[in-house]
Formats: structure tokens, sequence, C-alpha cells
């Protein structure tokens, strides 16, 4: 379907219909999709719900995916782009602002404020400007690329994964709330696992690389294609973002016995 930048709010009333049906568990996975083609206008895919997928070729605006919750965004750029999307905006500012959950995909760099409140929802970038991850709360931010200054500024839970491939990150990190930390693989999780000092149940680089994976497989996108053919060269160029509020309450969840699913 054709979609052009007065198209607002793209979804919101389809999620309200699912959710007033279904209630929050929503449909099942990818039970409706619609495909655009276009600039979409602010707010595509507010508030998306579970089992609905929007995959958008062309761009979008600000707020796009604002307030996920459970359903699935894909953009990425029309055919006919010929730039590398690694250096081109494809996303506004202030996305995935209020995300519970849900995942999105962006084939190219979002503006400013990239995930800002997310609190549930997984998404992939290839780049990002100031401020990202700021104030996130939850869920799984993957950048494959380049971010602006402040990132984490605020950030009080989820984890966010860099590839930081000059070794220059942490310049543009505000470290006041968070560690800056190599990826755990499955072995060396466990023994953290072990000591209570670790309680997502799932090894960094697993979660890391089924989140690139789908990021290839649903936007189509060469610059995840090109680490994971080099996943033994590119794993070691990954920053984990990691916060010590939600290092705290992970360690107090294992010294209780509970889990904490990632």
């Amino acid at each position: 379907m054709p979609i052009r930048n007065i198209n607002r709010t793209v979804g919101t009333m389809l999620s309200w219909e699912v959710a007033r049906r279904h209630g929050h568990a929503g449909l099942a996975d990818d039970a409706i999709h619609v495909t655009f083609a276009g600039s979409a206008g602010q707010s595509f895919g507010a508030f998306l719900a579970k089992g609905i997928t929007l995959d958008l070729i062309g761009d979008t605006n600000d707020y796009c995916g604002k307030g996920l919750s459970g359903g699935r965004i894909v953009v990425q750029p029309s055919p006919k782009f010929r730039g590398r999307p690694s250096q081109n905006i494809i996303v506004g500012n202030t996305v995935l602002y209020g995300a519970i959950a849900g995942e999105a995909y962006f084939r190219g760099v979002a503006g400013e404020r990239f995930a800002v409140r997310n609190s549930g929802a997984s998404a992939v970038v290839e780049g990002t400007g100031d401020h990202g991850c700021e104030y996130m709360t939850g869920g799984t931010v993957v950048v494959l690329g380049m971010t602006g200054r402040n990132f984490a500024a605020g950030m009080s839970g989820g984890i966010a994964y860099v590839l930081d491939e000059d070794g220059s990150f942490a310049q543009r990190c505000n470290a006041t709330m968070v560690q800056l930390e190599p990826l755990l693989a499955e072995a060396e999780q466990e023994g953290k696992l072990a000591r209570g000092l670790w309680h997502l149940g799932q090894a960094d680089e697993a979660v890391l690389k089924r989140l690139v994976g789908n990021h290839a497989r649903y936007a189509g996108s060469a610059q995840a294609k090109r680490v994971l053919d080099g996943w033994a060269r590119y794993r070691s160029k990954f920053v984990k973002i990691f916060p010590h509020e939600y290092r705290r309450a992970l360690g107090d969840l294992a010294a209780k016995g509970g889990k904490l699913a990632a």
C-alpha cells in the first residue's frame, strides 16, 4: 500500500481493534502483515499490538513505534536507494518512546533519543543520533554502527549492544549509570550465573546473534550479514552497556532464587 507523511499513527486503530477482541495477548506472530511503500508520517506503528507486522519500504518520521505493545516494525530503504544505509537517516527522533514489548528493525540510522524510555521492546538499528537509550528501563537495543553523544543517559534497565569498530564509543557514552563490558559467551556466563551475578538465562552472544540474524532476515541488512559472516572477528568489537541498577536488581533476584526472562 502507498503511504505519505500525512498518514500518521498508522496501525494504531487496527491495534485497538485487536486489543479490544483479544487483549494484550494479541494474535499469533505475523497474523496480520501489511507492507507499505513511501514516507510515513509521525508515530508509525504506535502502540502496535502483538501479531501485527508493519513492513515499510521507504522511511518514516518521529515517534515511530511509540508505546510498541508486542507488534513488529520493519523499515528499510527503497530498492532505488543507492547510498549506504549505515550513513543515512531512515527513521526520525524519539523512536520507540515508552515501548513495552515487540521488536523493531531499522536498516539505516535513527535520529536523536532512540529507544527513549523503552521498557521492554527489542530493536536493531544501524546508527543513532544523540541521547540513544535515554532513560531506558528494559528491553534490548543493538546498534550496528556509530552513535551520537550522551548515549545511555539515565539508563536504569535493559541491555544495549553497540558495534564499536573504531573503539571510540566510550567517548560518546554517558557512563554515570552504566558499565561498559565485553560480550559474555555462554561458558563465561555460566560462571557468573553460578555466583549469582547474572540472571538473564541467555548468554549475551546468543541474544545478540539472534537479533542480528533477525535484522538480516526481516530488513535484508547487508551490515547484519557482514557481521554474521565475520562473527569470530566482530564479536569482540561489540560493547555491552549494562546499567548499575539493573545489575543490582538481577543480583537481588538471584539471591532470592528468582528469575528474570531475557
